[in-house]
């Protein structure tokens, strides 16, 4: 078991990836304050670091994430003040993890439910091993997963995200797989060679490419046709501008492996 002066957030760097992982598995990792907080000083620490090339998100103990702290929730239901700076500080989470220029991989294991869903839909990628259990089971206890809507909705669409917000049924990773909520469901015994692969392929790119191309796809991605376009369009014409962008395609013209100046 964690003490309680454990750090909320575990973290380790080696070649350029860091791994980040949520401390406190004897609860399944809730999002409580503290380590809503943790999560948001560490990406906010990582962004700036042009050494870091990928972050994995992975749980400590027999879960990936459960979700918000009931129990200190319950402490503060009739506190709106309170409540109000954590679901504004657990958005604040979500939106930082789409606006680091570093991709994410979520490494999910045994259950990822309410916010913890959430936080498996906002990673930029998602790898699960094949006994992961996936929920949005609030409605369950009369406290509906609205804000964990917000990233599932995105990733898996109307109908079946309203099916798991409606039931609180739970459903197993290769469900999972097939709705688009992760993007890999492995045994958990190649769990790490899993998102290791991934993070090399990632790792092998232009580190200024992936970060203009990562913050162009959600800024494009709520937007209407024409507002996409228009802003992808000059996208494009700025990603021509990079060194990486003319040594790649000379690169590939030459028939040889590019040589980048930003990796």
């Amino acid at each position: 078991m964690n003490a309680p002066d454990q750090p909320y957030v575990l973290r380790e760097e080696r070649d350029g990836v860091v791994s980040l992982t949520l401390n406190r598995g004897e609860r399944f990792n809730p999002l409580s304050t503290g380590m809503i907080l943790a999560l948001l000083e560490a990406f906010r620490s990582i962004a700036d670091q042009a050494s870091i090339r990928v972050v994995v998100l992975a749980g400590m103990g027999r879960g990936f994430c459960a979700g918000h702290d009931l129990k200190e929730m319950q402490a503060h239901a009739k506190d709106s003040a309170w409540l109000t700076t954590l679901f504004d500080s657990c958005s604040d989470l979500m939106m930082a993890i789409t606006r680091l220029p570093q991709p994410v991989i979520a490494k999910v294991h045994g259950i990822a439910t309410a916010a913890g869903c959430q936080l498996t839909s906002m990673c930029d990628l998602a790898v699960a091993s094949d006994d992961t259990r996936f929920a949005l089971p609030g409605v369950n206890i009369g406290l509906f997963c609205s804000t964990p809507a917000v990233g599932v909705a995105r990733n898996i669409g109307r109908k079946r995200a309203m099916e798991m917000l409606l039931t609180g049924e739970t459903i197993d990773a290769r469900t999972a797989l097939a709705w688009g909520l992760v993007n890999r469901v492995v045994p958990g015994d190649q769990l790490d060679a899993e998102v290791a692969r991934l993070a090399d392929l990632i790792k092998s790119k232009s580190a200024a490419v992936v970060a203009m191309g990562k913050k162009t796809f959600y800024q494009q991605i709520e937007m209407g046709l024409a507002g996409a376009y228009s802003v992808t369009g000059e996208a494009m014409t700025c990603n021509m501008g990079l060194p990486d962008a003319d040594e790649g395609i000379e690169a590939f013209l030459a028939k040889r492996p590019p040589r980048w100046k930003n990796i």
